[in-house]
C-alpha cells in the first residue's frame, strides 16, 4: 500500500538502497541512508550524519531542492496529531537559532508522523 499512502499524503518507507543509489551524487564518500520515507513526491532521508528533505517542484517534478539539516543543528522538533475536526497531523523542525520552523510538513495519519519523529529523535537526542 506504499504507493497509495503516497498519493494521499501518508509518509511511506522507501527502499533505502534505491535512495543510496538515487542520492549518490550529493552524498560525501562513505554517507549511508539509513532510512527515507516518501510523502508525495517529497522525501525525507536520515542518513548517518544528516536529515536531508527532498522537496520536487513544478508540475513534472525535475526541479528539486535538497535540503541538508545536519542533526547537530537540529534545536527541537514536533509533531501536532490529527483532531476530530482537523484530520491532518503535522511535523514542524526548528534550527539553531530559528524562531519560527524551517521544516513544517503535513501528514494525513498520525501513525507515519510518529515514525518520521521517532527517527528523527534517536539521531537528534543520541
Amino acid at each position: 500500500m506504499g504507493f497509495l499512502d503516497g498519493l494521499l499524503g501518508n509518509a511511506s518507507a522507501v527502499s533505502e538502497k534505491e535512495v543510496q543509489e538515487e542520492l549518490q551524487p550529493i552524498l560525501f564518500p562513505g554517507e549511508t541512508v539509513d532510512k527515507a520515507y516518501k510523502l508525495i513526491r517529497d522525501m525525507f532521508v536520515f542518513t548517518d550524519k544528516r536529515l536531508i528533505l527532498i522537496d520536487k517542484q513544478g508540475v513534472t517534478g525535475k526541479k528539486v531542492e535538497y535540503m541538508s539539516l545536519p542533526y547537530k543543528s537540529i534545536a527541537r522538533f514536533s509533531i501536532e496529531t490529527a483532531g476530530t475536526f482537523d484530520l491532518d497531523a503535522e511535523l514542524k523542525i526548528w534550527i539553531s537559532s530559528a524562531v519560527e520552523p524551517t521544516v513544517a510538513k503535513q501528514f494525513k495519519k498520525d501513525s507515519n508522523v510518529y515514525d518520521v519523529q521517532r527517527i528523527l529523535a534517536e539521531k537528534v537526542l543520541k
